[in-house]
């Protein structure tokens, strides 16, 4: 039995003095067995609570004095012999809580920090800056002011709700991407170790049973397009217009490509001799690389066109650097306001009846193939590089059928100015 020491009062404790020499001075105070104030010679002074633990005997410190006064080490010199009774190394406990937490702080990783890390990682997995931007752009306006601040660990599906219900019926389309894009950072997280279980921004069986599906609240809006009756006027009126902007316009129609392809298109994609532009899969939106025949009307358009020194770029903005989709977009929308003042119809889309836009030329393309010719689908939407929808057909396409695109690119291009083809329909022969 460890000799019970007489129980100091607080006044007591606040005498006890050191009694000279080099080495810490314990004095027992009493009320616990083994707790001792502990004095340095230069009267530096602390609780100390000795125990045996298992075989072996240990000192325990239980703070300062007389930040920890008499009462308080008491209180925590009886916690700590409770627990050495119950079998527990006050010392390990310790280490294995302090290992914990600082296991917990690195976990810890707030939203708007993820979103950061999480970006870095996909870097690669983007094809523009563009892309990116977007990304970064639609996180930092609608989540982080919500989830910015919170740990990914902490995140639930109503704290995901919270971001979306707001602008899940009036910005349809924006929060279905949000979605998606808040679901990458917190999968990111998880893989990452920063948060486990479900992921709360995951829609089937989760989402999906809170928010009504946006295929059933607004269909899509397809980009309007130029009717197949007003082509010929429109390119009629397109050709009369000068600068950069608008014969980039006239080379996206004449190749029913998108914007972005011709706004970055260099000379060294395109053979003249050959008549062929080769578009690198770093730049198509499908990652593959696309070879476009070029049209005797695509030839004579290029060949005319001043090349600037040291600039690579087949439609170069005033400054040197790629023309502005909002460039297209004006040159486009100038020329509608224009007919429309001269008493004409304006360009229409004929099913929204909104004004006609550079990317709805790739439906112009495509209705006229459906509508004006006999080529096959397939082979127009290879000239559109979509995707082949039926799987088993595509993994035994592998050619693009290139020359016979040639003529139906040429076909298309003497459809813009109003020349019949073989009659009423072009046929392949």
């Amino acid at each position: 039995m460890p000799k019970v020491a007489k129980e100091l009062s607080a006044l007591d404790v606040k005498r006890l003095a050191h009694p000279g020499g080099k080495r810490n001075a314990l004095f027992a105070v009493g009320g616990v067995p083994g707790l001792h104030l502990q004095i340095t010679p230069k009267a530096g002074r602390s609780w100390v609570l000795r125990a045996k633990v298992g075989s072996k005997r240990r000192d325990f410190g239980l703070g300062g004095f007389p930040a920890v006064t008499l009462a308080q080490a008491r209180e925590k010199a009886r916690d700590m012999r409770s627990k050495i009774e119950n079998g527990v190394d006050p010392i390990e406990e310790r280490k294995a809580a302090q290992a914990a937490l600082e296991a917990a702080q690195r976990r810890g990783l707030a939203f708007e920090e993820a979103v950061d890390k999480a970006l870095a990682n996909k870097l690669d997995a983007f094809k523009n800056p563009k892309h990116r931007q977007q990304w970064e752009n639609t996180l930092a306006t609608y989540a982080t002011p919500e989830l910015g601040k919170m740990l990914v660990e902490d995140i639930t599906t109503q704290d995901v709700l919270r971001v979306l219900q707001p602008i899940w019926t009036t910005k349809t389309e924006t929060a279905s991407r949000l979605r998606s894009r808040i679901e990458a950072v917190l999968s990111w997280a998880t893989v990452a170790g920063h948060r486990t279980g479900d992921n709360p921004a995951r829609w089937a069986g989760n989402l999906k049973e809170l928010l009504p599906p946006p295929s059933k609240i607004a269909k899509e809006k397809h980009h309007p397009a130029l009717a197949l009756d007003d082509a010929p006027r429109w390119f009629e009126a397109l050709q009369s217009r000068e600068g950069f902007g608008a014969r980039a316009l006239e080379f996206a129609a004449l190749t029913a490509t998108r914007s972005q392809e011709v706004r970055g298109a260099a000379w060294n994609e395109i053979e003249l001799e050959k008549a062929l532009w080769i578009i690198p899969a770093e730049r198509m939106k499908m990652g593959k690389e696309h070879r476009i025949p070029l049209s005797i009307r695509a030839i004579a358009l290029l060949k005319a066109l001043p090349r600037l020194e040291d600039n690579p770029l087949v439609f170069p903005a005033a400054r040197g650097g790629k023309l502005s989709d909002m460039t297209l977009s004006a040159t486009m929308r100038r020329m509608h306001e224009a007919d429309l003042t001269q008493g004409g119809t304006g360009f229409f889309d004929r099913q929204s009846n909104r004004p006609a836009v550079p990317h709805g030329l790739r439906s112009t393309f495509r209705d006229w193939a459906a509508e004006k010719t006999t080529y096959p689908g397939d082979m127009a939407e290879v000239a559109l590089a979509h995707k082949i929808s039926n799987a088993v057909e595509a993994s035994y396409r592998r050619g693009d059928m290139i020359e016979k695109r040639r003529r139906m690119m040429a076909d298309w291009a003497d459809f813009t100015l109003g020349v019949s083809i073989g009659g009423k329909v072009v046929r392949i022969g």
